[in-house]
Parts: structure tokens; sequence; C-alpha cells
């Protein structure tokens, strides 16, 4: 039997986990599973024959501190997966600029360095609107994620200044597409894909996450969006074993708004094909790459 630990955090009880679902189809093929937090300490990560991050989602309130747990068990006999490579490719989504670059169509986006409060009115002139979102560089479950309007900013002022004072952030229209139909994401296991599924955010509201009230559906991704999505997954640098890549509807395409390397919810409970199909590529993989 082999040792898969799956790297989580320390408490789940606020969100919406659906890892478990892969347990028993990953056991029928030779996979123990064990949760394991990633703030634990003194763990050996020899013990494992693979680490899988899936539900550490509160790593950005220490980054650093995550990548270093991710390098320790890089340096251990166990694999790693997704890779750290890609880890610290995705954690800061400037990784959508190099994506741009590779015809990735992506969310008109403003990226800047530091803060400053009267830079924000240029904001909404240079995507001609009057509703714009500000967010951070490095960030998970839509933490200090700012919708704004020209009307509402200046209530604001001090609450930006304070999320944006030591980091990167991006600033983008707000794409009415979320609340008109919602964001698609498009599930892909060692390159293969899987599943999708329609979030839309709950009434007077803009976050899709479950968490703050999103509304899920399965969907089947008309033929543009899912050979957009396709496009997308060939431009990492290596396939990951998991990855969701969520777009919104742009004119008569879609925009990428985010690729989820790191720790995306793979909606297991969508779908009732994806966590035995998960199992069986993931088994392949160790198979054919580290013949486990």
């Amino acid at each position: 039997m082999k040792h898969c630990a799956i790297l989580t955090m320390d408490c789940l009880d606020d969100f919406e986990a659906y890892d478990h679902l892969f347990d028993q189809p990953l056991l029928d093929l030779g996979w123990k599973t064990q949760l394991v937090s990633w703030k634990q300490a003194n763990v050996n990560w020899n013990e494992f024959d693979v680490v899988l991050i899936r539900t550490p989602w509160d790593y950005q309130e220490d980054a650093p501190r995550f990548l270093q747990v991710l390098s320790d068990i890089e340096s251990s006999s166990a694999i790693l997966e997704n890779n750290i490579d890609i880890v610290r490719w995705n954690i800061n989504k400037k990784y959508l600029q190099e994506l741009q670059h590779k015809q990735v169509t992506i969310v008109p986006t403003i990226w800047q360095e530091h803060f400053n409060y009267d830079d924000v009115a240029g904001f909404f002139s240079t995507f001609n609107t009057d509703q714009i979102v500000i967010k951070p560089c490095v960030s998970a479950n839509a933490d200090n994620t700012f919708w704004l309007t020209k009307a509402n900013v200046a209530s604001h002022k001090e609450q930006l200044e304070l999320a944006f004072a030591n980091g990167d952030f991006m600033a983008q229209p707000f794409m009415k597409s979320v609340i008109e139909e919602g964001e698609y994401s498009c599930f892909y296991f060692d390159g293969k894909y899987s599943h999708s599924i329609l979030k839309t955010p709950k009434d007077n509201d803009f976050r899709v996450q479950e968490e703050h009230g999103g509304r899920l559906k399965l969907v089947e991704p008309e033929q543009k969006l899912k050979e957009q999505a396709e496009h997308a997954v060939a431009q990492l640098s290596t396939t990951p074993m998991y990855a969701r890549v969520d777009f919104v509807r742009h004119g008569n395409e879609f925009a990428m708004m985010e690729a989820e390397l790191i720790e995306p919810s793979l909606y297991f409970n969508m779908d009732e094909n994806s966590a035995p199909l998960f199992a069986r590529l993931f088994a392949e993989r160790m198979q054919r790459e580290h013949s486990l």
C-alpha cells in the first residue's frame, strides 16, 4: 500500500472541501491517504510516497513559510504534486502576464508594485468604467478583494491603504458578466479534461466561492470556452497533476480570471466521474513518472 499525504490546513470547518470523495477510488488503486496540515511541526515527509497539495487555504497569510514547507517536502524522498516550481510561478498572479504573452486572453489588468490612493481615479479612466476590482497579487479565497465604484471608493480609502501597504496588487474593470452569467471553471487532471462548472455569486455580491454564498452548476462548456481553456493549459511550462482555469465571458470570447495550480477546489461533488478519474490518472502518473 502506497501512502499519500493530503496537504491541508489546521481546520476546514469554515470551508467546503470534497477531497474525501477520492479516498476510496485511491484506496482501490493501492493508495492510502492521510490529511496533514501544512503548519504541522516535525513531520517526517520521508514517510510518504507523495504529498498532494490540496486545501491549505490559509497559505496566503504566510506565503514564505508555506513555500519553506514545500521546499522541505521537495528535499525529502516524497514526491510533491503540484511541484514547487509550479507553485512558485503560480503564487503571484503576475503569471497572467506571461500567459497573455502566449496569446491567452486575460481580463484587462493594471499591475502596480505599491499602492497610492491618488492613482485609483486613473484606473476608472483607463478602463473607461465606473466599477473596478482591486486585489492582491498574492491572495486566495477573495481575501482583500475590493469591488469599487466611483461613488463608494472614497469610503474604502483606509481599508485599501491598509490592505495593500506591503504588497503588489492588480486592478481590473469589474466584469459584469460575473453577475449576469457567472464564472466558468474547467478542470484538467494530468492534462486531460475532466469537467466544468459555472459559479454565480449570491445577490448583491461578486464573489463566486461557496464560502461567500456562491452557487454552482455542472455545465458542458461551449466549444470556444473549451478551446481557450485547453490553449491556456497547454501554455504551462509542465503538465501539472491538476489545473483549474477560470474564465468569464468577454465580448465574443472568454477572458481568463485565473489559472489555479496550487490549491483549487476541484469540485468532485459536482461530477460523479471526476474523483474516480482523478484517482486513476494520479495512479497512472505516479507509475509512469516515478515507478510507484
